[in-house]
């Protein structure tokens, strides 16, 4: 079973409906985002994983989120915590562009898509740290995990939305078509920049 569909498994119905809400759409259209949201932080985790430093600090993050429970946790610490994860995984402008790549995905304001994917986070954090755990993954095993969730999803549109959208955070072929930022989005985000996306991360 994909992350994606652990995800959606544990949302269950009264959780996509809730998602729904938040983005003001239908939950079709909020199933279609949750599946981008974590095509692209898995695919940034994928990419830092790429190293051996980044496999390991992923490994050592994934032991503090075995016993949490972000699917009925407080909405407000949460957030901080998947923007402390996005801050590692992507970057703050690269959550942004990634909020940006998925809002126009999706035909969704940005600034909505910026309050999902915090939420998020933790989510795909906690449901690796679990598959990690019961298999009893090292770092290795773990980035060899996250590149075969990467392949399953480089199929029709969504692989080409993932492609466009991890190719401008760490460069690629996409690189050179990045979205502008609209101003509001420039003001939204105040957080203080993390390292550099594409470079490990070692202090979760």
């Amino acid at each position: 079973m994909s992350l994606n569909d652990e995800l959606l498994a544990q949302l269950g119905d009264s959780g996509l409906q809730q998602i729904a809400g938040l983005l003001g759409t239908d939950t079709a259209t909020a199933r279609s985002v949750v599946e981008a949201a974590t095509g692209t932080i898995a695919g940034g985790m994928a990419r830092n994983a790429e190293n051996t430093d980044g496999a390991q600090s992923l490994r050592s993050a994934l032991d503090q989120h075995v016993d949490a429970d972000p699917f009925s946790g407080d909405v407000a610490n949460l957030s901080r915590d998947g923007e402390g994860i996005l801050g590692h995984v992507l970057g703050s402008q690269g959550t942004e562009q990634a909020a940006q790549g998925l809002a126009q995905f999706a035909g969704i304001n940005s600034g909505t898509i910026m309050k999902l994917l915090p939420l998020i986070a933790p989510m795909i954090m906690s449901l690796l740290a679990n598959r990690a755990s019961q298999q009893n993954m090292d770092a290795g095993a773990v980035a060899n995990d996250l590149n075969q969730e990467q392949a399953g999803m480089q199929t029709g549109g969504l692989g080409d939305l993932l492609g466009a959208v991890l190719g401008g955070i760490f460069g690629g072929e996409q690189q050179q078509s990045q979205p502008q930022q609209p101003p509001q989005q420039q003001q939204q985000q105040q957080q203080p920049t993390s390292a550099a996306p594409g470079t490990s991360n070692p202090d979760w």
